[in-house]
């Protein structure tokens, strides 16, 4: 007997409310195994796969290339034979069925980290040193643009693609011709032959809303990402009574420790230590410490979490920010936590996030040192209750005290901002929070590992 099986769209993360069909892997009459790529899409914060749930015959489908589905809309029909009417993983997913789901995942995080790197970092190069690969995918709305603005191969070879496995998106072709009419002010010249003559001064997806020249100024739409992202900060301030608590750290013998560890570290791990996890091995003592900052409001409740779910907020390369989360990391050993953060980081930046990367965070932790920005003050990442902001390591001179007396040296210090919600957490508890992760900081056991 045969049955039809509806394909739906999952939700793909927080706040994410509809994805872009990037290309089917399937047509119409192709048979599907189960587990087998069915339709790449694509959101605001992460292009994925979309695996069939059933093994069938595609009957029928619903979108089109680059059109846009909202979640939980029926992308593709399935004829099967025998379907049970066991939800799936998608539907349960959706909340079809009603199944508990009280609790992030406590399963420790398993993964060959460094296979997973080496093989990012070798597509991505691949895409750098060859950009002229025949096996680079364009979707149809990329390639209209390129015709209709008569873009050279050489020029689209420059190209560096923000999408995934280094695709070229429609973000990147309209940066490209932003820059180059700002540059020139007309479209490109033909050379003697009729080849378009390539920008040599355009730098790949960047974009010119930072230029200004008078008598050239222009409005740019934000990304649809960019959107998004104004609409989450805008309901966070509007949700939480922000207020921030800010601590001084000596971090000189956690420097000098990292700095004997690191090449000995790389050696035998083969993973490189940054300050990242050493931040967030003492975010999460602290948590431990103080429950109820990992915890996120449900109306007029508060859910304190058993796990430790630490989101790291993680610039990508064309400027926008996302933030993946490392599940469990309250039972994760330090050497797997750097691993982790590893991964997690490199995985945001080249784009290959899955949607389960960016789900369930507790608590959120933002290095805005990486820029040289002395504190922030960042915004809370609903519905959690508290996120921390680590400014820049900086050289200062400062009052030292030993058993002899006091004196002046110089000391390398940072400045931890803790951003807070007031309606839940008082200003005691929440700097005595911030004041225990410095103390973990400036206590770094100096025989660890």
């Amino acid at each position: 007997m045969m049955n039809e099986y509806s394909v739906k769209l999952p939700r793909m993360g927080e706040s994410v409310e509809e994805a872009t069909i990037t290309r089917w892997l399937k047509k119409v009459g192709d048979t599907v195994d189960v587990d087998e790529p069915l339709v790449e899409v694509a959101t605001d914060k992460v292009d994925s796969d979309l695996p069939s749930e059933v093994k069938g015959v595609i009957k029928e489908i619903l979108y089109t290339e680059e059109e846009v589905v909202p979640v939980g809309e029926v992308l593709a029909v399935i004829e099967v034979e025998g379907l049970t009417s066991k939800p799936t993983v998608i539907e349960r997913e959706l909340n079809l069925e009603p199944i508990k789901k009280d609790t992030p995942k406590n399963t420790s995080i398993e993964i060959d980290t460094k296979k997973e790197l080496d093989l990012q970092l070798q597509r991505a190069q691949e895409l750098i040193q060859n950009p002229n690969n025949p096996n680079r995918f364009y979707s149809p709305l990329v390639k209209s643009i390129i015709k209709k603005e008569n873009i050279s191969e050489q020029e689209l070879n420059s190209i560096i693609g923000t999408g995934k496995d280094g695709r070229v998106t429609k973000n990147d072709i309209l940066s490209f011709l932003s820059k180059r009419k700002s540059i020139l002010g007309k479209p490109p010249k033909e050379s003697a032959n009729g080849q378009i003559e390539p920008l040599k001064d355009i730098l790949p997806s960047q974009t010119s809303i930072n230029t200004y020249s008078p008598g050239n100024d222009q409005v740019i739409e934000l990304s649809r990402m960019q959107k998004m992202t104004a609409a989450h900060m805008r309901h966070s301030l509007s949700n939480s009574a922000h207020v921030q608590s800010f601590v001084e750290v000596d971090v000189t013998d956690l420097w000098e420790w990292r700095e004997r560890k690191k090449d000995s570290f790389l050696k035998e791990t083969n993973q490189k230590l940054t300050f990242t996890p050493m931040l967030i091995h003492c975010l999460i003592k602290a948590l431990k410490d103080y429950p109820v900052f990992n915890s996120t409001k449900q109306d007029d409740k508060l859910k304190m979490w058993q796990s430790i779910n630490v989101g790291m907020a993680t610039a990508l390369p064309n400027g926008n920010l996302i933030v993946p989360v490392i599940k469990n990391a309250g039972n994760l050993h330090f050497e797997k936590l750097v691993a982790q953060v590893n991964y997690l980081a490199n995985s945001a930046r080249n784009n290959n996030l899955n949607p389960d990367d960016i789900k369930d965070g507790t608590y959120t932790i933002t290095n805005v040192g990486n820029y040289g920005t002395l504190m922030g003050t960042p915004i809370i990442n609903q519905p959690q209750v508290g996120i921390l902001a680590v400014g820049t390591i900086r050289k200062v001179p400062a009052v030292i005290e030993t058993p002899k007396g006091d004196f002046i040296g110089i000391r390398k210090k940072l400045i931890l901002s803790h951003s807070y919600d007031h309606q839940i957490v008082n200003g005691a508890t929440g700097s005595l929070f911030a004041k225990r992760v410095a103390d973990y900081l400036e206590n770094w056991d100096l025989n660890h590992l």
